[in-house]
């Protein structure tokens, strides 16, 4: 389970008394160490839990670990992350579907994050290539209707010519590293809102591919192409895809979409893409 935490990357800070900062001075010392004190160091379980429960996640998982056999089995407790989870808030969207190991739950819910940069246009065009730059170009413009997550102000808007742009992302530097990728293939969530204008007709597609470190094309999703047609709601719509048991190989992944209007008018009578997302997701909460 050590190669869990490593795998997820990050470190947090705490203050923490230093009675609890024991087991990490015992590490440094070596194993000859942790086996002279090994006694001094057997705790009721739940007072250890507890010890456990108010110390850095990463520092439990590669340091209190390795102190004893008592130390190991309650870093290694399905209680332990459980109860961490509970306290966090990192909770199941479905109550019947347990995850299998707790504690990679948790640190799949810790590190979780959006991978794409700039996904609603505050920006600008910055962190996308543009790919296809038809009739009057992208523009970022501000909503024509509001959208449902209020912190979303600007979207992109497409052209009468073909518009798209991507994002290619590394997933060994955003700290998912090869082996955990192989090993878990922890869920890879992508999601995408788009809406057209009520009185122009607009198309809009997507494509995400999971890549391999040539970036070779392990898996694809690539719905057919939506159209709209003039005079219609101009509503926000949502789409999404899981991506799941997708084999070894997977190092980044590409996401591209865009389109255009579908009547050639000059300016900006396109689709509209905003709040786009790519994440990595535990199993049980996807």
């Amino acid at each position: 389970m050590k190669s869990k935490a490593k795998a997820m990357g990050g470190s947090q800070s705490s203050s923490v008394a230093s009675s609890h900062e024991d087991c990490l001075r015992v590490q440094a010392a070596g194993s000859s160490a942790s086996f002279s004190l090994q006694r001094e160091f057997d705790l009721p379980l739940l007072i250890l839990e507890e010890i456990f429960l108010n110390l850095p996640p990463n520092q439990v998982v590669r340091a209190c670990r390795l102190v004893s056999h008592q130390w190991k089995e309650v870093v290694d407790s399905e209680s332990l992350w459980k109860e961490r989870c509970r306290r966090e808030g990192f909770h199941l969207r479905d109550t019947y579907k347990k995850p299998k190991d707790w504690k990679l739950f948790y640190f799949l819910c810790k590190q979780r994050r959006n991978l794409l940069k700039n996904p609603r246009g505050e920006n600008k065009m910055r962190n996308w290539k543009i790919l296809e730059n038809g009739g009057d170009r992208w523009k970022v413009e501000g909503l024509l209707v509001p959208h449902q997550n209020e912190k979303v102000q600007k979207n992109f808007v497409t052209s009468y010519g073909m518009c798209r742009k991507e994002q290619l992302i590394d997933l060994e530097k955003e700290g998912y590293n090869a082996s955990f990728m192989d090993h878990f293939q922890p869920d890879i969530k992508i999601s995408d809102w788009y809406a057209p204008r009520w009185d122009c007709g607009s198309q809009y597609e997507i494509c995400v591919e999971l890549l391999n470190h040539s970036k070779g094309v392990v898996q694809t999703f690539a719905p057919d192409t939506i159209t709209f047609e003039q005079w219609n709601d101009q509503n926000w719509n949502q789409l999404t895809h899981v991506f799941q048991s997708y084999g070894p190989g997977v190092r980044c992944i590409r996401f591209t979409h865009g389109g255009r209007d579908t009547q050639f008018w000059a300016g900006w009578y396109g689709i509209r893409v905003t709040d786009s997302s790519v994440e990595i997701c535990p199993a049980a909460d996807t």
